[in-house]
């Protein structure tokens, strides 16, 4: 039986990158780890544990501590970057998406446990991520929304309306008009929203309606484990379960809440306070909506101040798209083109009427 061949050089450069990629990301996990308790904590301590086995591995190969290493590459570097100066959830975000990329299912001195763990560990990152979009998702929601909202809708105000010939005077009040309006319309809107989406979910819960007459029920004949079955309980459970509760409540010293536990308070924390959202909704409309005026603002006109405009608001809805992205665990880069697109397109049709109204105005 032959010997195994010696590995090449390029092999062995292939084992050093993924080697300090291992290292880095079980390093990102210990720093997540420490700013988290409890089982969030465990459980990226146990990511980390994994990613020093794939490291052994790689050494293994290697034989040893090379003289010299690679740096680790650029997404990697950029996880261990955020992971020191933001929130988990940004990290959790990124650390999903590169889970998402493992080359191990192509590389041939890769273990298959090796490709399932990488398999495994995108899952596991997608629900801790999942924890801190949830607890994002209301306010956050309001933010990005209200954000997209005044950059794209006072842009294509201020297209049309500059496109008609007017004076940049005119261009800058109806700016800042649509600005203070938009505001406050997505800040009420949003607080009606909220408030109204609370206020359904308040009349689902179970009330203490029935606790006053619980003790007096007929503990063998008593419509209580209707209740518990219209709530979704099995007719066995819900009977056992009513009986339990009129049984304690005719037993001096004895008590059983009659409302069992929901998930309305996990579905309240999704949603938001309606204050909040409303106030993000108008504070980020508003930093949104002033993007597009700040040419008119600083004294530009014409087409130098359309074009900054354009540049201006290019970037912001390219930065909001990516964030959207990368919070949703999808490829920001695609998320900042589609917003990208999409106020590019309602500004070019708002300057088109614009120009068609000029001219029959003329």
């Amino acid at each position: 039986m032959s010997a195994p061949a010696a590995p090449t050089a390029r092999e062995r450069r292939r084992w050093a990158q993924y080697l300090v990629n291992e290292r880095a990301e079980a390093r990102v996990y210990r720093q997540l780890a420490s700013r988290r308790e409890g089982e969030e904590r465990a459980i990226l301590l146990a990511l980390a544990e994994a990613e020093g086995r794939h490291e052994a591995h790689w050494l293994d190969l290697l034989g040893g501590e090379p003289a010299r290493l690679p740096r680790p590459d650029a997404g990697t570097q950029l996880l261990g970057w955020m992971a020191k100066r933001f929130g988990s959830i940004f990290v959790l975000a990124l650390a999903q998406n590169a889970e998402g990329r493992s080359p191990y299912d192509d590389e041939p001195f890769a273990t298959p446990a090796m490709a399932a763990d990488e398999k495994v560990h995108y899952e596991v990152v997608r629900g801790l991520a999942a924890r801190g979009r949830r607890r994002l998702a209301g306010t956050f929601r309001a933010a990005v929304f209200g954000a997209n909202d005044g950059l794209v809708s006072n842009l294509a105000l201020i297209m049309g309306i500059g496109a008609t010939g007017a004076a940049p005077q005119f261009v800058l009040f109806s700016g800042v008009a649509g600005l203070l309006a938009g505001a406050l319309s997505m800040g009420a809107g949003e607080f009606v929203s909220v408030r109204s989406q609370r206020e359904l979910l308040e009349a689902t819960e179970p009330s203490n309606f029935a606790d006053g007459g619980l003790e007096h029920l007929d503990l063998d004949a008593n419509e209580l484990a209707l209740v518990y079955r219209t709530r979704g309980m099995p007719e066995d459970e819900a009977l056992a379960r009513a009986r339990r509760i009129v049984q304690a409540a005719q037993e001096p010293g004895r008590s059983e809440p009659y409302r069992r536990p929901v998930e309305a308070a996990d579905d309240h924390e999704v949603i938001g306070s309606a204050w909040g959202a409303a106030f993000s909704s108008f504070l980020f409309f508003a930093s949104g909506a002033i993007i597009p005026v700040l040419p008119w603002l600083f004294g530009l006109s014409g087409i130098a101040a359309v074009v900054t405009a354009l540049l201006l608001v290019g970037i912001a809805l390219m930065a909001t798209g990516a964030m959207v992205g990368l919070l949703s665990g999808g490829p920001p880069l695609r998320r900042a083109l589609r917003q990208l697109l999409i106020g590019y397109g309602a500004a070019a049709i708002t300057y088109l009427l614009g120009l068609i109204f000029g001219v029959s105005m003329g």
